[in-house]
């Protein structure tokens, strides 16, 4: 079994020809490589935050299963937190802090990173609002980013600067820095624009969590900034069909969107898109972009 080394840290890799995904013939060596070619990019967003993994040791189309707690054989050279539960009890979960982490991740088929909107060290703070837009029935992504263009203005009307990602699904995500919030306020604050962007187009934005009513609508699902919640991160492989990616896109490209393929990436697109672009989400890292919410 191979050895490999990695920011000083020597683990084993395994089964590096395991095809992941079986409709492009991608194996668990392609997506090593990714993660090592993006994780410059993509470790400013996982750094400080408990992660969920959605593993797939088969491939996509084999068991998948949600992980929270440390892997079983987890090293001790891994940051592993306790989290608060909504019980009270405590559960350990792993932090993705480094190249070394998320190579070893991905090395156990942990093909999807999913992030809290907080940080481990203060828990009861909400630094990022997120907005999850999905099309209902009869809508696809570019519905999405004309509903996109709409909370953009909106956020900014209160100061806050946002950024969008395709999900690496079917939908978009955008994000803001918060400062001085909570994930209860986020997720009211949230929860009031869906509302309000709903009373202003009702025939093709809906708030509601009932899946009956989406058909020929976007969905802007506001209940992510709760804090049991969690998102797919910046750059995380989804296990699809394909590996795509969610992927930080520009708002010129959100505005010039016809077609969903223009806005669907894989691991074979987005560091390219790097390297010409760098970090289209970097902004959010800024401390001087977040904002206050109203009120």
């Amino acid at each position: 079994m191979p050895i490999t080394e990695v920011g000083g840290h020597r683990f084993k890799i395994s089964h590096l020809d395991r095809v992941l995904w079986p409709l492009t013939g991608t194996t668990k060596a392609e997506l090593l490589h990714y993660y090592a070619t993006v994780g410059e990019v993509m470790l400013p967003h996982l750094r400080g935050r408990q992660v969920s993994f959605v593993r797939t040791p088969d491939g996509v189309e084999g068991q998948r299963f949600f992980q929270k707690r440390p892997p079983a054989g987890t090293p001790d050279w891994v940051t592993v937190v306790e989290t608060v539960r909504n019980s009270g009890e405590t559960m350990e979960q792993v932090q993705v802090n480094d190249l070394a982490t998320l190579i070893w991740a991905g090395n156990l088929s942990c093909v999807e990173i999913h992030t809290h909107q907080w940080l481990a060290d203060d828990p009861g703070s909400a630094d990022r609002l997120v907005l999850d837009l999905d099309p209902g029935p009869g809508r696809t992504v570019v519905d999405c980013c004309k509903v996109a263009l709409l909370l953009r203005d909106r956020l900014a009307e209160d100061g806050l600067t946002s950024f969008a990602k395709t999900s690496g699904s079917k939908g978009l995500h955008l994000l803001a820095a918060l400062r001085g919030a909570s994930p209860r306020s986020a997720s009211d604050y949230a929860r009031a624009v869906a509302r309000e962007l709903e009373a202003r187009h009702p025939d093709t934005v809906i708030s509601r969590m009932t899946r009956a009513d989406r058909t020929g609508r976007v969905f802007i699902d506001w209940s992510q900034n709760a804090a049991r919640k969690t998102t797919a991160a910046p750059y995380t492989v989804r296990a699809r069909e394909t590996p795509t990616v969610s992927t930080p896109v520009s708002w010129r490209e959100v505005a010039a969107a016809r077609r969903p393929e223009q806005l669907g990436f894989t691991i074979d697109d987005v560091p390219g898109r790097v390297a010409a672009d760098g970090d289209l989400m970097a902004g959010l890292l800024d401390p001087g972009s977040a904002g206050a919410l109203p009120g």
